[in-house]
C-alpha cells in the first residue's frame, strides 16, 4: 500500500461518502470545509483517480470512488474494532454481535458469512438464532438482538426497522428422489399430499398463500405447518414423503445434490429480497459494520447479486 495514505484520508472519505457533504463530514469530524477538501484531493492524487464529484446536489461516488470505498469501510471498520477489542480485553469484556437468520440464510448464506466475520473480527463472538420472521423481529426490536437477516416482510412487521438489499430469492415446492409428484407442473396437484407449509408470521406465508390461491388449489387441508429446515427435510426424506413448501435457499443444497427435487412448476411471482434488518434509531457498533460487511462479501463470493 502507498505509504502516503494515512488514517485522516481513509476517515475523509468514508465521512464524505456517508454524508453526501462536504459541509457535514466536516462538522462531524470537528474540521474546516478547506481542510476536508484539501485532504479528498490529496487521497485521489495519491490514487490517480476521482474518487467523487461534486455539484449543487452534494457529492457522488465515481466507479472508482466506489470500489474504494467497500474497502476502506472495512479497514477503518477494522481499526475501530481493534482499537474496542483492546478496551474490552482490558475491561475484561469482549465485543458480542447478536444475529437473527431466516432458514433460507442459517442454510445458504450465514455459514460463510460467519467464517469471513471471523477474519475480520478474530476476538469477537457471533451469536446466532434462527427462526420465523415475526419471532425474529420481534427479539430485534426488543434489543435481544442486533441484526436479522432474511426475506423483507409485510409492511406491518417492518415498523422500527431499516432494511438493507442483499438479494432476491424465490419459493420452490421439493420432494423426494422418485416421488408421486416429482413431474408435476400445478399447485393443485397438491390437494392430496401432506404438505409441510410456512408458519403463519413467516415472511413467505403470505405470498405461498397467494399463489395456491391464484392455482385455484386453496390452502392445503393436510398441511404442518413449520419453517423449520431440519423437519422440513425429514419430514420430506423419511416415509411420510410429504410435499415441503420452502423459500429456496434452504434447500439449494439438497437439490444440487439430489437429495430433493425442485417441482417444474412457475413459483417466480414469489421472488422478494433478502436483506439485513435493524433497529432504525441505532448506529452500528463497529463490530456490526464488520457483519454487514461479511454478509455482503458471502453473497459476492456466492454470486447471489
Amino acid at each position: 500500500m502507498d505509504r502516503r495514505i494515512k488514517l485522516r484520508h481513509i476517515e475523509v472519505f468514508v465521512e464524505i461518502t456517508h454524508r453526501r457533504s462536504l459541509k457535514l463530514a466536516a462538522e462531524k469530524l470537528n474540521l474546516t470545509q478547506p481542510a476536508i477538501s484539501k485532504t479528498l484531493k490529496e487521497l485521489e492524487i495519491i490514487l490517480s483517480a476521482e474518487l467523487l464529484t461534486r455539484d449543487r446536489g452534494g457529492v457522488a461516488l465515481t466507479r472508482e470512488g466506489s470500489v474504494f470505498l467497500q474497502f476502506a469501510e472495512i479497514g477503518l471498520a477494522a481499526l475501530r474494532q481493534g482499537v474496542t477489542s483492546l478496551g474490552e480485553i482490558a475491561s475484561g469484556t469482549a465485543a458480542r454481535v447478536a444475529v437473527g437468520a431466516l432458514p433460507s440464510v442459517a442454510a445458504r448464506l450465514l455459514p460463510q458469512a460467519a467464517g469471513i466475520f471471523r477474519s475480520y473480527a478474530p476476538g469477537a463472538l457471533l451469536h446466532l438464532e434462527d427462526g420465523p420472521h415475526g419471532f425474529l423481529t420481534d427479539r430485534l426490536r426488543s434489543g435481544d438482538l442486533d441484526m436479522v437477516v432474511g426475506r423483507l416482510g409485510e409492511a406491518e412487521t417492518m415498523a422500527g426497522l431499516s432494511f438493507t438489499s442483499l438479494y432476491e430469492e424465490h419459493v420452490v415446492v421439493v420432494v423426494a428422489p422418485g416421488h408421486p409428484l416429482e413431474g408435476a407442473t400445478d399447485l393443485s396437484a397438491l390437494r392430496d399430499w401432506q404438505v409441510i407449509y410456512p408458519s403463519e408470521r413467516s415472511a413467505i406465508r403470505s405470498l405461498v398463500d397467494r399463489a395456491m390461491i391464484a392455482a385455484g388449489a386453496g390452502i392445503p387441508p393436510n398441511r404442518v405447518e413449520s419453517v423449520s429446515g431440519a423437519f422440513g427435510r425429514s419430514m420430506a426424506l423419511d416415509e411420510a414423503r410429504a410435499v415441503w413448501i420452502i423459500s429456496r435457499g434452504v434447500v439449494e443444497r439438497d437439490i444440487a445434490a439430489g437429495r430433493l427435487k425442485a417441482l417444474p412448476i412457475d413459483l417466480l411471482a414469489t421472488a422478494g429480497p433478502v436483506g439485513i434488518m435493524m433497529r432504525v434509531e441505532e448506529e452500528p457498533m463497529p463490530a456490526q459494520r464488520l457483519m454487514r460487511q461479511a454478509l455482503a462479501e458471502a453473497v459476492r463470493r456466492q454470486g447471489l447479486a
